[in-house]
C-alpha cells in the first residue's frame, strides 16, 4: 500500500496528501487505525506536554510520515523517541518526498535487538 500511494502520487506533495492517501489504503486493507493521535509524553513520572503520531496501526505500530528529500539522522532519531516516549515496541519511519520511497523499520531503543523488524514479523501479515 506504501508503494502504491508513492507510485500513483509521486514526491512532492506536502506530508498531509500522503497522510490522507495513506489513510484510504488503510480502511481498504480492512486495518484498525488512528490518524494524528494525539499521546501524552511523560518525564520522570510527569506529563509534559503532548504529540501527534502521523498514525498508529492495529494499537501497535507507530507510523511517522515525512516528506522530504532525504531522510536524516535527527529523523530516525525522533522516530525511536517516540517509541520510548509512547511505549511502543515497533514503528516505520516513510519519506514519501524523495524519488524513491524510504521505508526503515524501527524497533524500540531499550530493546537488546536491532532496530529494524523482519517484515514477517507482525502478527499481521498487512502490516
Amino acid at each position: 500500500m506504501l508503494r502504491k500511494v508513492h507510485s500513483t502520487l509521486g514526491n512532492g506533495f506536502q506530508e498531509v496528501i500522503y497522510q490522507r492517501a495513506l489513510a484510504i489504503e488503510m480502511r481498504i486493507a480492512n486495518l484498525s487505525f488512528s490518524r494524528e493521535l494525539e499521546m501524552q509524553i511523560f518525564y520522570n513520572g510527569e506529563d509534559i506536554g503532548t504529540r501527534r503520531v502521523d498514525f498508529l496501526v492495529e494499537n501497535e505500530v507507530l507510523v511517522e510520515l515525512k516528506s522530504l528529500v532525504a531522510l536524516e539522522d535527527v529523523h530516525l532519531a525522533q522516530g525511536l523517541n517516540y517509541l520510548v516516549a509512547y511505549k511502543l515496541e515497533k514503528g516505520l519511519l516513510i519519506n514519501f518526498g524523495a524519488k524513491s520511497l524510504e521505508i526503515k523499520r524501527l524497533r524500540h531503543p531499550l530493546n537488546k535487538m536491532p532496530n529494524t523488524i523482519p517484515s514477517r514479523q507482525s502478527g499481521n501479515p498487512k502490516i
